[in-house]
């Protein structure tokens, strides 16, 4: 993608579409971001009709946008409509940033940065010949299993409610396993019984329910690292089972929220903010409401 980190333009027009978007965080994080770094940009939330993605895509493109961020349900729609992914985008399958210069639709994923980024810079997890869990088979989880496996972890284990899934979804990366020298493995939740994690790392959308995926009382080792992509002002479900289980660390998603917007902000504007401040930001207000 020769063109991603190309920064001619120095203002412009950005946005986060979805269905539903009223509860997105992304325009305060990217006024936040511009704020900081000093760039002058207008960012909104756009509501898109399922089966619209396309034509509000145009509309925002000829109406001088310059970049969009994509969120549930739109991220393989975004994918399809890009005429130039980057390799972690074409691993994914879905594509959360989208750049246009000129005729192209550059399309990146930047959620696995985003939660590597997280785990590593933030809260000082070594990932490198560790035994990782991925809980979940679905986007959420397609997205980041190349970045940590770029890691070199020792083992990444997915599980997931319908194993078929799981293990597709392992037979996809096999590959980059092979490079990283890592083992990959896809499977129930029923086969986790008898092992043990380093860091395990929740991508269902259990916590939405309130509700945690089945899991053995001993699933983790001593000094475990537990991660909820999900968010919220109080612990999730699964964060309150790590808890109670033992986890030396027990994380959410905001920090991913923020870092995998700082990665769009950078192929945007060719500045990397500040991911820090906003992280604070953004959880003083959670936890004033």
């Amino acid at each position: 993608m020769s063109d991603l980190f190309d920064f001619g333009e120095r203002v412009g027009r950005y946005a986060v579409m979805g269905n539903p978007i009223n509860h997105s965080k992304s325009p305060m994080i990217h006024t936040l971001f511009a704020q900081q770094t000093q760039q002058s940009i207008e960012y909104t939330a756009i509501h898109v009709d399922l089966g619209g993605f396309d034509q509000a895509v145009g509309n925002f493109k000829a109406s001088g946008g310059k970049g969009l961020n994509v969120t549930v349900p739109f991220k393989e729609e975004a994918w399809a409509l890009a005429n130039e992914r980057s390799d972690r985008a074409e691993r994914a399958g879905a594509v959360n940033t989208l750049k246009f210069i000129d005729d192209k639709i550059l399309g990146e994923n930047t959620d696995g940065i985003g939660l590597v980024n997280d785990l590593t810079v933030n809260h000082g997890c070594d990932l490198k010949d560790k035994r990782i869990l991925l809980l979940g088979a679905g986007g959420a989880a397609r997205g980041v299993i190349a970045p940590i496996m770029e890691q070199q972890p020792a083992e990444f284990v997915i599980a997931n409610r319908t194993p078929d899934r799981a293990v597709g979804l392992a037979d996809h990366f096999s590959d980059l396993a092979q490079k990283s020298r890592c083992r990959i493995i896809g499977c129930g939740f029923p086969t986790l019984e008898g092992q043990q994690f380093d860091i395990v790392i929740n991508a269902t959308a259990a916590s939405l329910k309130g509700e945690v995926p089945s899991l053995p009382n001993d699933l983790l080792n001593e000094n475990a690292v537990c991660y909820d992509m999900m968010y919220g002002a109080k612990p999730t479900a699964f964060m309150a089972w790590a808890t109670n289980h033992g986890a030396s660390q027990v994380l959410d998603g905001l920090g991913m929220l923020v870092e995998q917007a700082a990665e769009s902000f950078y192929i945007w504007r060719g500045v990397r903010p500040d991911t820090q401040s906003v992280i604070s930001t953004i959880r003083e207000g959670l936890n004033n409401t």
